[in-house]
């Protein structure tokens, strides 16, 4: 495994804050000065949130592969934030995600993290939910297959785990899998460590984030605030643990949405998860024998 950092991380310099939870910083940033900040922290690579950058400009995205290249950043793209596919009741948004398969394979991207909806779009019934998912999904599957690009979902505070796993089971390619948000089901009450081991086996990318309870409503996004990786409510050591038995070997990409406010700036925040990272996998190497490929990934490469 491999550390990375997604570019939501500096949501807030890219012009989108939580409002009530979150101020304007006053300051702007390009992608460029991610990339700059990335390879300064030392990581592996990059997971590249769509809805900040101009992915419809030719010119720029051989611009970005040339610097990611230069940089030797492994990469994900981010399709989908805030509502992806709208938990299936939106079958226009399979287009949009149609189109960004190929920017992926135009950034050299071999995974695509997806979403197939947000705490705001989630059906009351499961079983609705997962049909109108399934109807969308499985066509796509064709067109990830042609770009040679794994489609990784987000359990996005829309699904449980065992809701994921029924999906990914249901779909049944080797182009769709998940994309392992450590913390986002703790938000839906779920345990961290379940999660992880119920996902695991089908994950392809990942969030990885720590959460810590803060005031208010335990079932409101902002119960549950970021933290720098290591001091929160998340197992981390644990849930490494169980994507490296599962054979994963994709990138770690740490993530911060709305930043606790007693814990600094995102850059402190984000230096001090990398450190984290880095001493986990160093323990986890020493503990660990090499670990078999995850099952299918060999058929998506």
């Amino acid at each position: 495994m491999k550390i990375g950092i997604d570019s939501y991380c500096y949501h807030r310099y890219f012009g989108e804050w939580y409002r009530g939870l979150q101020s304007d910083p006053a300051e702007r940033r390009t992608v460029w000065d991610f990339l700059a900040r990335a390879q300064a922290l030392g990581v592996h690579g990059v997971s590249l949130e769509s809805c900040f950058l101009p992915w419809d400009d030719a010119g720029f995205l051989s611009r970005l592969r040339a610097a990611l290249d230069a940089a030797g950043l492994e990469r994900v793209w981010a399709w989908g934030h805030p509502n992806g596919l709208h938990s299936g009741a939106r079958p226009e948004e399979a287009e949009s995600l149609r189109r960004h398969l190929g920017v992926a394979r135009a950034l050299g991207a071999r995974v695509m993290r997806i979403c197939g909806g947000s705490r705001h779009t989630r059906p009351a019934e499961w079983a609705a939910h997962r049909d109108g998912l399934l109807a969308l999904l499985r066509p796509l599957c064709d067109d990830a297959a042609r770009h040679g690009v794994v489609m990784a979902m987000e359990n996005h505070i829309d699904v449980s785990a065992d809701e994921l796993a029924e999906l990914v089971e249901r779909v049944d390619s080797p182009w769709f899998g998940v994309c392992l948000d450590t913390a986002n089901n703790l938000r839906l009450l779920e345990d961290p460590v379940r999660v992880a081991r119920v996902l695991a086996p089908y994950t392809r990318a990942t969030h990885v984030k720590d959460v810590l309870s803060h005031r208010g409503d335990p079932r409101s996004f902002g119960f549950w605030p970021s933290v720098p990786l290591g001091q929160g409510a998340v197992d981390l050591p644990q849930v490494l643990r169980l994507l490296a038995d599962a054979g994963y070997d994709g990138l770690l990409a740490i993530e911060i949405d709305y930043l606790h406010p007693d814990h600094g700036d995102e850059d402190g925040a984000l230096a001090r998860s990398v450190d984290f990272l880095q001493r986990e996998l160093r323990v986890l190497s020493a503990a660990t024998p090499s670990a078999a490929p995850v099952p299918g990934a060999a058929d998506a490469r």
